[in-house]
């Protein structure tokens, strides 16, 4: 049987070299240091890749099916077709969080256009190439640094348009958003939200936005992703009968607003507790932030969304 068939189908055990993760490159499972992919691939020389990440908590991954769903959207939206079928990819990221061991991981799948021929930049004679990986939970902010609350930074740049690139489209396009985040750090800031260029909020690095004001949460409908920890926590929102809304939302309502947090996959749900230095509410997370962070946390440690990984220890 094919080595690969075999791995994707879990039969073969943990090598202790995973231990720091695992990568899916070429067919093949390797110790995620060893993962390399070509120096010619477009993902690479062209950002023209698409990706999606889910998360393992406590053994259990994330909304997989969700994620899927989302990654083969976004796949067909930019005309890749990747080389494997949805099972398989199902399987090889499964198998990259078995080998590894881990039971709080970041996973990530990747779709690159892949090597065009040589002397050739025509994309559709590109052969797709996917890619994924499990490494350990990666966190925007750690458990100490949520428990006193993050100092958001409103950045001067402007989120690339959603005219010009649909941002519900998972992808490597983040210099606007990179160059925000050494603004947020000059000024003594943990990160940064940029805005629309119109004075309204847009997203961060790998995060949406969350107002709460006056028991009202409101979230950035437009220019955003489509983030799965904020559809969870809008989901949430319904269920405990809290307001929740998708709308435009002013930057300068962040100066009215109770309470502000962040939603992603590399955190939950994580509080603000000051804006460019200037305290939010009373300066520590607010009760909505912490009615839905300790939900989210205590269902998810119990495999709430979730689908068990079968580990071999």
């Amino acid at each position: 049987m094919n080595t690969a068939n075999q791995e994707l189908r879990g039969e073969v055990a943990v090598d202790p070299s995973f231990a720091q993760g695992a990568a899916f490159v070429e067919g093949q499972f390797v110790p995620v240091a060893e993962a390399r992919i070509p120096l010619l691939d477009r993902g690479f020389t062209r950002s023209d890749a698409t990706y999606d990440v889910t998360h393992v908590w406590k053994g259990y991954i994330f909304r997989l099916d969700d994620y899927l769903d989302r990654f083969e959207r976004n796949m067909a939206a930019l005309r890749m077709q990747p080389p494997l079928g949805r099972e398989e990819i199902r399987a090889a990221l499964i198998e990259c969080v078995r080998r590894s061991g881990l039971r709080d991981a970041y996973v990530q799948m990747t779709c690159t256009r892949g090597v065009p021929p040589g002397g050739s930049r025509d994309p559709r004679v590109c052969k797709p190439c996917f890619y994924a990986f499990a490494v350990p939970f990666v966190w925007i902010s750690d458990p100490a640094q949520q428990k006193r609350g993050l100092n958001l930074h409103v950045s001067t740049r402007r989120r690339i348009p959603p005219d010009c690139l649909d941002p519900r489209i998972k992808n490597f396009h983040w210099l606007d958003m990179t160059m925000g985040q050494f603004e947020a750090f000059d000024a003594g800031c943990d990160t940064e939200v940029l805005t629309d260029g119109e004075g309204n909020l847009t997203e961060g690095p790998g995060f949406n936005v969350f107002v709460v004001q006056q028991g009202r949460l409101m979230t950035p409908a437009e220019g955003v992703f489509d983030g799965m920890t904020r559809r969870t926590v809008i989901e949430l929102c319904q269920e405990l009968g809290l307001p929740v809304e998708e709308t435009v939302v002013p930057v300068a309502g962040l100066a009215t607003a109770d309470e502000v947090f962040l939603s992603s996959t590399a955190g939950g749900i994580m509080p603000v507790t000051r804006i460019e230095g200037r305290v939010v509410g009373d300066g520590t997370p607010g009760p909505v932030t912490a009615l839905l962070q300790g939900i989210y946390w205590e269902r998810k440690a119990n495999g709430w969304h979730g689908e068990p990984i079968a580990y071999c220890n």
